[in-house]
């Protein structure tokens, strides 16, 4: 896809029930800052109490309230607002659920997730939040990071996009790790994400 003055990429972010919406503040101040062609179009959230929901209304972004786990016209009812917002990429913030390959078809768009680790190393099931980063701290190890990846249909699994390292040597607690982590995921996301609309 070629991109003329005129083109605006509209992105829809993805979010869970209890996120504070910190990558999606990062998004929006980055592409803010430096004048991209990038629209935050909407954002979904899980739980209505979400503090993510109050920052959207702060940033008059529209926020959906779509629950993965409890509705089951979920995937439909996200595959109607994408292609009624004319969406070109999604952004995964905290997301926790599974995608279907029926969906990704379906949605023909590019999705990408920001994970809290080097993948492959961390990834997978249950390898979410401080999952990872307790996992990262009790295996010892110096360096972490963060990694911006295609989606497919099993977690963590699709092509890495970014990836950027972490030093953590000085880290006492894998609470200390998921601060230093996630400084760098605020840093890492909306630049990948607009490189990747941009190569495209």
């Amino acid at each position: 896809m070629e991109r003329t003055s005129l083109k605006t990429w509209r992105i829809a972010v993805l979010t869970s029930g209890a996120g504070r919406g910190s990558n999606l503040q990062a998004l929006y101040d980055y592409f803010k800052k430096h004048s991209l062609p990038v629209e935050i179009a909407f954002a979904t959230a899980s739980n209505k109490n979400a503090p993510v929901v109050q920052l959207c209304d702060k940033l008059n972004i529209p926020c959906y309230i779509l629950a993965p786990r409890k509705d089951k016209d979920f995937e439909n009812r996200l595959l109607e607002l994408c292609q009624q917002e004319k969406i070109d990429l999604i952004a995964l913030a905290g997301f926790m659920n599974l995608l279907s390959s029926s969906f990704l078809e379906k949605v023909g768009i590019p999705v990408l997730n920001i994970h809290p680790a080097l993948l492959p190393k961390y990834g997978g099931k249950m390898m979410y939040g401080m999952n990872v980063h307790k996992a990262v701290f009790e295996s010892g190890d110096k360096v972490s990071g963060v990694t911006v990846h295609l989606v497919d249909n099993q977690y963590d699994n699709g092509p890495i996009i970014a990836q950027i390292k972490v030093d953590i040597s000085d880290c006492k607690s894998p609470e200390e790790i998921a601060a230093k982590v996630l400084e760098m995921e605020h840093q890492i996301y909306a630049p990948a994400i607009y490189k990747f609309l941009n190569e495209r």
